[in-house]
């Protein structure tokens, strides 16, 4: 289901996907990749889509391609800014622009190194957001890569997959299958990813 504003503690982090026009003919700037492929710049680059993740502890989650290349504040206040608020406490890596953009927002925030020296602080760390990523890239790799303009529709398709995860019985999934079929794509998509399937 969709949810008006997260709870408590929010742990959010950025992951990335290589950009793709898979399926696309007469590829101009490159030639096309193999299975997937790799960048030809090392590090996060404009080859790549960043994806922003946010979870609280009673999992509501938000998932959705936000750009190209690195993540930027001005990007996160459009894409999740109104879900937060000063009651929430954020959790994030250190990359400063969870820092800045935290601060702006006024949200108490608790940062982590990515070298994983210090990953818990108390009550506060990004684990279970670490954890749907893992999944998620896991699960993404059965497909060899995902051309960009559907990612969105592949990240809504693995969070309705987490929310039933634990009812995956035969009427949930006929249910999903069934209103699919009879839904148009962009209804599909929408359903899908403002979670409003009735389950």
């Amino acid at each position: 289901m969709d949810f008006y504003q997260f709870s408590g503690i929010v742990e959010m982090d950025e992951t990335y996907f290589l950009y793709s026009e898979k399926g696309k003919r007469n590829l101009k700037g490159r030639k096309a990749r193999k299975r997937g492929g790799a960048s030809q710049f090392r590090g996060i680059s404009k080859e790549q889509v960043c994806v922003l993740i946010a979870r609280d502890r009673q999992k509501l989650t938000f998932s959705r391609v936000i750009g190209q290349g690195r993540i930027v504040k001005s990007r996160l206040d459009k894409a999740i800014g109104s879900k937060l608020s000063k009651s929430n406490i954020l959790c994030t890596d250190a990359w400063r622009a969870f820092k800045t953009y935290a601060k702006d927002k006024g949200v108490e925030h608790y940062a982590f190194k990515s070298d994983g020296k210090e990953r818990v602080k108390g009550l506060y760390h990004i684990q279970n957001v670490n954890n749907y990523h893992s999944l998620l890239k896991g699960w993404m790799d059965r497909f060899n890569g995902v051309a960009t303009k559907y990612l969105d529709y592949y990240l809504s398709w693995f969070q309705f997959l987490d929310v039933i995860r634990f009812r995956n019985d035969y009427t949930t999934v006929s249910k999903m299958v069934i209103d699919s079929c009879i839904l148009s794509t962009s209804a599909t998509y929408e359903r899908l990813r403002t979670m409003t399937f009735k389950l």
